[in-house]
Formats: structure tokens, sequence, C-alpha cells
């Protein structure tokens, strides 16, 4: 397992990257042995420590989880039981996945832009036009809807774009404000002239 533990504007000593390691090892890295490239970053945030921890394991899973708390062992040991305790739930799929994903083609990309909204004059509020920030080239995978709720879980996303394997097309879920899972598949209902 590749660890990289840092700190932002704190010090992180040999005691706590011990632990950190010791903690990994136990609650995340027997689920994928020697495959994990992970990053625990420590910061600051007001009078509380942060913790964030990601992970990326297997083909194109990526797992992530934070916690906060008035020390950093504490603030780790929180994301890491929450991390640990999402993996448990999902152990079953992700073996699966990580055995069939050995087996599938390249997944297709998708772009990422930067839209200003338009120019606010001074003292204008932007809350009708806010930025929309897309940050990177984002790999759009071909899964079963089972696996894009386990991904959307173990990466403690809001939302989740992926290509439907039982049909190709595009599907995306998100997490609703109530704590469920919504779906959205598009059905094709433009008019053939305007289909490319």
């Amino acid at each position: 397992m590749k660890l990289s533990v840092k700190g932002k504007q704190i010090d992180v000593g040999d005691a706590l990257r011990s632990h950190v390691e010791t903690q990994m090892k136990e609650g995340v890295a027997k689920f994928f042995g020697d495959s994990l490239d992970a990053t625990v970053t420590f910061s600051r945030d007001a009078h509380l420590f942060r913790a964030d921890i990601i992970v990326h394991a297997a083909h194109g899973l990526l797992l992530q989880s934070n916690a906060s708390s008035d020390q950093p062992y504490p603030a780790f040991d929180i994301a890491v039981a929450r991390l640990s305790g999402r993996l448990r739930r999902h152990k079953t799929k992700i073996k699966q996945q990580h055995h069939d994903s050995s087996r599938e083609g390249v997944a297709s990309l998708a772009n990422s832009f930067v839209l200003h909204g338009d120019e606010q004059g001074e003292g204008e509020e932007v809350k009708d036009n806010p930025t929309i920030v897309a940050e990177m080239t984002t790999p759009v995978e071909t899964l079963t809807v089972g696996e894009a709720v386990m991904r959307l879980d173990l990466g403690d996303l809001p939302a989740l774009l992926f290509r439907n394997r039982g049909h190709g097309g595009l599907n995306m879920i998100y997490r609703r404000p109530d704590g469920n899972i919504g779906w959205v598949d598009p059905t094709e209902t433009l008019p053939a002239a305007h289909r490319a």
C-alpha cells in the first residue's frame, strides 16, 4: 500500500503517521491487499481538526471519507471507521467488480469546463448566477445500477454519472435530501429529425 500522510498548516508527527498506517492496514488494506494508493490529509477547521481520506483502490474505484474532532487522532479514527464500515457493507460487490473490471474495456471520458455566470455589477448578489465549476476529466464507467450506488456510497459522492450496462445509455444517480438515492434513466423522446 502506498500511503501519503500530509498536514495543512499543522505538523504531522511520526506517532500520528504510524497510527494512520496501522489503522489503514487494519481497516482498509485488508479488502484490497497492497493495490492501494491512499492519501490522508489533516487540517484545521476553526477549533477542530479535520481528517480527509482518499483511497484509489481497484480499477477506477475511489473511496473517500472525512471527519472532524477536537483532536487529530479521533478525527482520523472516525473517518477510517466510516470508510471501513462502507467497505464491509459492499465487500462482496467490490470483489466481484474488481474481478469483472479486469476484463472490461476503457471507460469513456467526460470533459470539464468552467462556466461563468453573467458579470455582476458592484454590490449585486451572485445568488442567481453562480459560477459553475467542473474540475477534471472524469471517466464515465459502464456499470449496473447496483454498482453505481456502491460507488456513490464508497466515494461519499453527491452524484454519479454512468453508462448503464443494461442498455448502454447514460444514467445519473444522486443523493436526495431525505437520504435516499435518486436514479435518472432518461428515455429517448426527441423526434427522429432532431436525433444525431
